[in-house]
């Protein structure tokens, strides 16, 4: 009978995980806590349907192999180059601060040089899974402080590669090889990384480009299947972890043309991936320690929380960035995250932990990886008490001015526009704003976007555009618009409450990138919600009318009345009789017009004759389109009714002089 085991243990860890891992995303905690909370139910110090540390331990190999194969895929050096300074300047600060501090401490408690390096770099990695998620569920990953914690994220990720090779090196170091022959190794590995990488690409590029001329998905995605195993296998020949020949076989992969594809294949296969890997991390688990030591536990991982923070934050302070972006960032990061428990799993057979630290480390790390979503939540609140105290202390200091502030400020402005958001779409409406003679002030959280919009003219504040000080002084009170173009959902919900309490007659128009928040947008006091994939949407819709050759002004005019609906059509609550194409087949296109009769028009009980169209505007009426249904033959008892469509014909000066005749009159 064939040993079914492992593949009862997979069963066992996909069946409870749903539930669990269910409740984690209704509580909002990041899905790999509960992946480790399965993992502690389950395994020996739970209850133990998982008995035998050797399976637990080749799970996780086989885990972290494809866990690192699949984040292999999704990084690319192309994005890394393209960073650039963001990513070394930042990313580079924060890990070789912690790394310092480490040795720092190691120096002072007279510990083991390599274990030092190693427990300073489990420190130093954060959770990109958890990180990039809560902040993609509340709207930040495009925000200045979400930008420059993924940048750190990026580096980190990349750092896991060397940090790997090291470990061996590392534990001969603590057992204390000479200096020379620690550097030699080290660059021999680094060498045999380089060659894999350019060798690996080089041959990837020419097999796949020879399988997918084939024109078979099956033989491409065995392909790839084969290219992550032999690499693995070919890195733990050359001395490197199967972990890290898995990983290097999806960054050389993801570098190649199909690297897109290949990822598609590999990403249905995710939760998976990192289930096995967490699940078995929360297997290894001891739960008597956190109870027989629940204040070295609790003091350690408040510590890593603090000193992460600081450190974090720190480093983006070097990037020129501002104290509350810099504060954001740095809280966010402050967790323990999946490439430590990468290195753990790979340290702990070469004797890099000492004593009980494995079973305090992966304490520490749960607990702090539980605590990310609220030190994310929190964030902004902490960040703005700070920053405030000390823009306040830097103000009251004598002949110092505060961080940014502009004297050029709109405070004399009347009547002008206030754009909040300097990105792409708050650029060119500035630029359209200035064109047509309207006179505009910028305010943005991003100050080398406020040292653009000063660049381009324009009168512009750093700050955060949804608090009363920062729209006080562009004269906000006194705005004919205000206009949020900023990527948060939350910040924008926060802008047009606090704009709406500033400048009651102010128009207010938001961008939004969720159509769940237009009714509380519009609630709060926006006057118009502008959905990103809506208007693609509706820019789709009158370019395929204009192939039908529907006139403008219809066309117009049926968009007008889907955005009045709060987009209803397209958000399936409401369904407006567009009825466009009702006399296509007369064959009349060119000068035409469709006029809805609306409701207190002049041409309501009216018709052509009586309403003297003809002489009036000059155009000509061929037709009256009534319940869907065209009326050709004039009749003297017909009177135009509300919802009936005219169709005329004319000059375009003819045309809209008409128009305005079955249009409602103003009271």
């Amino acid at each position: 009978m064939h040993d079914l085991g492992v593949l009862r243990d997979l069963a066992i860890i996909a069946g409870l995980a749903l539930p669990v891992v269910a409740l984690a995303h209704r509580l909002r905690l990041p899905q790999l806590v509960g992946f480790l909370a399965v993992g502690v139910f389950i395994g020996p110090s739970g209850l133990a349907l998982i008995p035998d540390p050797e399976t637990v331990a080749a799970l996780s190999e086989i885990g972290v192999v494809l866990l690192l194969f699949e984040i292999g895929l999704e990084l690319s050096l192309s994005d890394v180059l393209r960073w650039g300074r963001s990513v070394l300047v930042a990313g580079g600060a924060q890990v070789a601060g912690m790394l310092a501090l480490a040795v720092a401490a190691g120096l002072a408690l007279d510990a083991p040089m390599g274990q030092t390096l190693f427990y300073g770099s489990l420190a130093a990695m954060s959770s990109t899974a958890a990180v990039t998620k809560l902040y993609a569920d509340r709207g930040e990953l495009d925000t200045p402080h979400g930008r420059e914690a993924v940048s750190v994220l990026l580096f980190q990720d990349l750092c896991i590669v060397p940090l790997m090779a090291l470990l061996p090196l590392l534990a001969a170091a603590g057992a204390g090889p000479g200096l020379p022959a620690f550097w030699t190794q080290l660059l021999l590995s680094l060498g045999a990384m380089v060659a894999l990488l350019v060798g690996g690409r080089l041959a990837v590029r020419w097999t796949l480009d020879r399988v997918v001329a084939q024109r078979n998905r099956d033989l491409f995605t065995l392909c790839v299947g084969f290219f992550a195993i032999g690499t693995a296998l070919v890195s733990a020949a050359a001395g490197f972890s199967l972990a890290i020949g898995a990983f290097l076989a999806g960054l050389i992969i993801s570098e190649s043309e199909y690297g897109q594809q290949a990822l598609s294949d590999v990403i249905p296969f995710r939760v998976l991936f990192s289930g096995v890997f967490f699940t078995s991390i929360g297997m290894l688990l001891d739960v008597s320690l956190l109870v027989e030591r629940p204040l070295v536990v609790l003091g350690a991982t408040l510590l890593i929380v603090v000193v992460k923070a600081v450190i974090a934050t720190g480093a983006i302070l070097l990037r020129g960035r501002p104290l509350e972006t810099a504060l954001r960032s740095g809280l966010g990061l402050a967790q323990v995250g999946e490439f430590s428990f990468v290195l753990a799993a790979a340290g702990l057979p070469l004797g890099l932990f000492a004593g009980n630290d494995y079973q305090t480390f992966l304490s520490v790390a749960a607990l702090s990886l539980m605590a990310t979503p609220f030190l994310i939540g929190s964030a902004r609140g902490v960040a703005e008490a700070v920053a405030t105290r000390v823009a306040g202390a830097a103000r009251r200091a004598p002949g110092r001015r505060a961080e940014h502030e502009d004297d050029s400020a709109a405070a004399d402005y009347r009547d002008h526009a206030v754009v909040i958001g300097y990105g792409l779409a708050g650029r060119y409406l500035a630029r359209m704003l200035r064109a047509a003679g309207i006179r505009c002030a910028v305010i943005d959280q991003n100050l080398e976007l406020v040292r653009q919009a000063r660049a381009d003219g324009l009168p512009a504040v750093y700050g955060d555009g949804t608090r009363h000080a920062l729209l006080e002084r562009v004269a906000g009170a006194h705005a004919r618009i205000v206009v949020f173009a900023i990527p948060s959902s939350m910040e924008e919900r926060r802008g047009v409450a606090a704009a709406r309490e500033l400048a009651p007659a102010a128009r207010i128009v938001v961008r939004t990138r969720y159509v769940r928040a237009i009714d509380e947008l519009r609630r709060l006091g926006a006057d118009t919600v502008v959905v990103e994939e809506f208007e693609a949407s509706l820019e789709l819709f009158k370019r395929a009318l204009e192939g039908y050759e529907i006139p403008a002004g219809r066309i117009a005019h049926e968009l007008d009345a889907v955005r009045s609906e709060h987009y209803g059509l397209l958000r399936g609550t409401a369904a407006p009789d567009l009825a466009l194409d009702a006399l296509q087949h007369l064959g009349i296109h060119d000068a035409l017009e469709l006029v809805e009769v609306e409701e207190g028009s002049l041409a309501i009980a009216e018709n052509a004759r009586t309403l003297d169209l003809r002489r009036r505007t000059g155009a000509i009426q061929v037709a009256v389109v009534r319940d869907r249904t065209p009326i050709y033959r004039r009749d003297e008892a017909f009177r135009y009714a509300p919802g009936d469509t005219a169709v005329l014909v004319g000059d375009r000066e003819a045309l809209d002089a008409a128009t305005a005749l079955f249009r409602a009159v103003a009271r």
